[in-house]
């Protein structure tokens, strides 16, 4: 599967921007989707991940009430909403990909990858 991560951009504290990962290539409604991401000189972080039906989401605690993440898998394409922006979320945004049932969280258990679009706030 090919993963497109879309969506980032520079917007002020306290704003949104609504992300998308749109897959290409497989049967993505077979697949855990989960979103990272990695500011510089920064190891990547989870921030959010979805079961390949979309009734099982998880999120750390550093994101848990601001972003949320969903699936259409009518258009092959993951959502992560991202509402009260802060300047410590500004980042590369990856989203990740694995044929499984279950929600994954770790980094390594993904086995596709898209490309990453950035997401910038300012202060």
């Amino acid at each position: 599967v090919q993963l497109q991560a879309s969506g980032g951009g520079l917007v002020q504290a306290g704003g949104s921007l609504r992300l998308s990962c749109a897959a290409s290539g497989s049967t993505f409604s077979a697949y855990a989707v989960g979103w990272f991401r990695q500011a510089p000189g920064k190891e990547r972080e989870f921030v959010a991940a979805i079961n390949w039906s979309g009734d099982s989401t998880y999120y750390p605690d550093s994101v848990k009430g601001r972003f949320t993440i969903s699936r259409d898998n009518a258009k092959n394409t993951v959502y992560l909403q991202v509402n009260n922006l802060k300047p410590e979320d500004t980042a590369v945004y990856y989203c990740a990909a694995r044929r499984t049932q279950r929600v994954l969280k770790i980094s390594y258990h993904y086995d596709y990858w898209g490309q990453g679009t950035l997401v910038t706030v300012s202060s």
